[in-house]
This record gives structure tokens, C-alpha cells and sequence, in this order.
């Protein structure tokens, strides 16, 4: 544990360890790739897709590695139990901090299948990353807002397409679909453009989690629901290199997603839509009050 040193120096070893170990990783991951580019051969595809999630798996388990030498956070976590590997997970999370993302790998790599967020496809233009997350199939979706769908209607719709040809390929092998369901992080400002009725969270968005169950539906074993909490305040990620997020609490739980949205027209039904509002609109008012109880029980410690 390297967490003694200055707080400078330790996000200096972080961030070094973070960035050999993504470059590394991304250069085998390339490796792979080629002959999935070149020959997508079904039978073929599904054994390379298998070694790219290895790959991912030991990409994430060099993260935990570089997180264990240089932080002294301490973890409360809860539900990670019962999980199985070999099944296929429909993942919601609160969202807060790009921290959530290393939270979430580390506490669950190896116990569910490699998880597989949906991502602005403007990130696709990051360096290195856009390569890897697309490689790894995450879903790249526009998220056009209203204003703009009104002048650019031809925009109309093309999440659910690329929602939908991602989560097909989900279907031949065992995948965690993650989902943030607000859209963006967490911040007061938001909260209060928002006016969002919950007190710690964004409103909801429930289109992306229809389609994810509308081509996968039969397919999830469960929803597994988390709620990430820093009892010290939101981090940024510069705080978390350098040591200085001391506890996150972590609360997961599994729940049976109901029969009938399973599969259903959220688009053009009024009802089957209204019904995921409702269920999402449940599920988040919980994790609000989730999250006021576990903030008052941190705060008491």
C-alpha cells in the first residue's frame, strides 16, 4: 500500500499504472480484433468474442491491482453475493462520478459476465478507449434530445437501432448490459434544472432498458440493481488517483424483472411505455430512499 505517501505522488503512480495498463491491454485487444474484422465467421466470432472478454476481464483485474497498491479506501458492500457468471444480467446504477465505472468493475469482474455500458458515441473518438469499447461491442448510442430531434427528425429513433443491433449480438454469449439510467452524472445544478422529484437522483430515462428487454428479455437471468454512495462527497476521478475517496458504500440487489415488459412496443403501445415509467419510476424512488438511509447512517459513524 502506497496510500502513506503524498497525495501528488500517489495519483502520479496511479495514473501511470492506469495508463500502462490500458495500453497494454488495448495492444492484445487489437490483436484479436483483426481476425474478427476480417473473417466474421459466426462459429469464429463467438470463440474470439470469448478471448476479448478474457481480455477485458484481465484488463479490469490489472485495475483493481493498481487500486489495491495505491488506495486506502474502505469498501461497504452488500448484495454482491449469489451472482452467477455464466448468465446474462440487465445492470442499473445511479451515477455520480466516472469513479462508478471502476467501482462497479472491481466489485464485480469475474462474478457476472464482463459488464457493457451504453456509451455516447462521441466518446467513440477518444483515444485508444473508443477502440476498446468498440471492440468489446458496448452499445453507441446518440442521445439526442427533444429540441433536436424536432429539427433533425431523420435522428428519430436511431438509438433504439443501435441499441438493438448491439444487444443482438449480446444473444450468443452470457453479457452484463449496464445502463445508467439517468443518462449523465449526478450534479446539484442538474438536480435543480431537472426539478427532479427525487432527492438525490436525476429522473429516469426508460427507452434504452425497454429495447435492452425487448431483444434480450427471455435472455436476463435478473436485474441487478446497485446503489453507489461516497459517504465523504461525489469525487471526481483525479481525487480517487490520488487516494483521497476513504469510503464508498455499495448496496446491490437482484430483482425479477416482470413478465410483461419483458417484450413489448415502447415506441408506438401508450400502455406497455406507461408500465416501464411506472416499474423504473418504483425502482427509483427506492434507491432514493436508499440512498437518505444510508447517508445518515454513514454520517453517524
Amino acid at each position: 500500500m502506497l496510500n502513506f505517501l503524498p497525495s501528488s505522488i500517489v495519483g502520479a503512480i496511479a495514473g501511470l499504472l492506469l495508463v500502462v495498463n490500458v495500453l497494454f491491454w488495448i495492444t492484445v485487444l487489437f490483436v484479436f480484433t483483426i481476425p474478427k474484422i476480417l473473417l466474421p465467421w459466426p462459429p469464429l466470432l463467438k470463440v474470439i468474442n470469448k478471448i476479448l472478454q478474457w481480455i477485458g476481464e484481465n484488463w479490469i483485474a490489472g485495475n483493481s491491482g493498481w487500486m489495491w497498491l495505491t488506495q486506502k479506501t474502505v469498501w461497504d458492500v452488500q448484495g454482491a453475493e449469489k451472482l452467477n457468471y455464466n448468465g446474462w444480467y440487465l445492470v442499473v446504477s445511479n451515477h455520480q462520478s466516472w469513479v462508478d465505472i471502476l467501482v462497479m468493475q472491481h466489485l464485480l469482474n469475474r462474478k457476472i459476465p464482463l459488464l457493457k455500458f451504453f456509451i455516447k458515441r462521441e466518446l467513440i473518438k477518444v483515444p485508444f478507449m473508443g477502440f476498446a469499447w468498440w471492440a468489446l461491442d458496448y452499445p453507441f448510442l446518440y442521445r439526442h434530445n427533444s429540441e433536436y430531434l424536432k429539427t433533425h427528425p431523420e435522428q428519430q429513433g436511431k438509438d433504439f437501432e443501435a441499441t438493438r443491433k448491439a444487444c443482438e449480438k449480446f444473444a450468443t454469449i452470457p453479457t452484463s448490459v449496464m445502463n445508467f439510467l439517468e443518462g449523465t452524472r449526478f450534479t446539484e445544478e442538474k438536480h435543480d434544472r431537472q426539478k427532479s422529484e427525487y432527492k438525490f437522483l436525476l429522473r429516469p430515462k426508460s427507452g434504452g432498458l425497454a429495447l435492452a428487454l425487448n431483444v434480450l428479455g427471455e435472455k436476463f437471468n435478473s436485474l441487478l440493481d446497485i446503489t453507489i454512495v461516497y459517504p465523504d462527497g461525489i469525487p471526481t476521478f483525479g481525487d480517487f488517483l490520488c487516494g483521497k475517496v476513504k469510503r464508498i458504500t455499495v448496496r446491490m440487489r437482484t430483482l425479477e424483472i416482470p413478465n410483461q415488459l419483458l417484450h413489448g412496443d415502447y415506441e408506438g403501445d401508450p400502455a406497455f411505455r406507461d408500465a416501464m415509467h411506472k416499474w423504473v419510476q418504483k425502482l427509483w424512488r427506492d434507491k432514493d430512499k436508499q440512498i437518505q438511509t444510508l447517508m445518515k447512517k454513514t454520517k453517524s459513524k
